[in-house]
């Protein structure tokens, strides 16, 4: 039996966060979009939590915590294609 097992080859980190980044494949953009999806799903959760116990206002908050978490998902995963279009743009 060996020795040493290796579970993944070695990664040269000397210039810091950049290759850290890279190596998650996140930029510096999608980081951000995906930190402010990370605080809308917080605020839809409280949202979730705070449901009064009226059905028809419980409904109409539910379903708008339910759309928040909605937007919070689409944020995460397409947020760095959304911003690029607009970082980008040619004048």
């Amino acid at each position: 039996m060996p020795k040493n097992v290796f579970l993944a080859k070695p990664i040269d980190m000397s210039t810091g966060f950049k290759d850290f980044f890279d190596t998650i494949g996140l930029t510096g953009s999608g980081l951000v979009t995906k930190g402010i999806a990370a605080v809308i799903v917080v605020i839809a959760l409280r949202m979730l939590l705070q449901l009064s116990g009226d059905p028809k206002g419980a409904l109409r908050k539910g379903s708008m915590a339910i759309g928040t978490l909605f937007v919070a998902v689409v944020l995460a995963l397409y947020g760095d294609t959304l911003f690029s279009t607009v970082t980008q743009a040619k004048g």
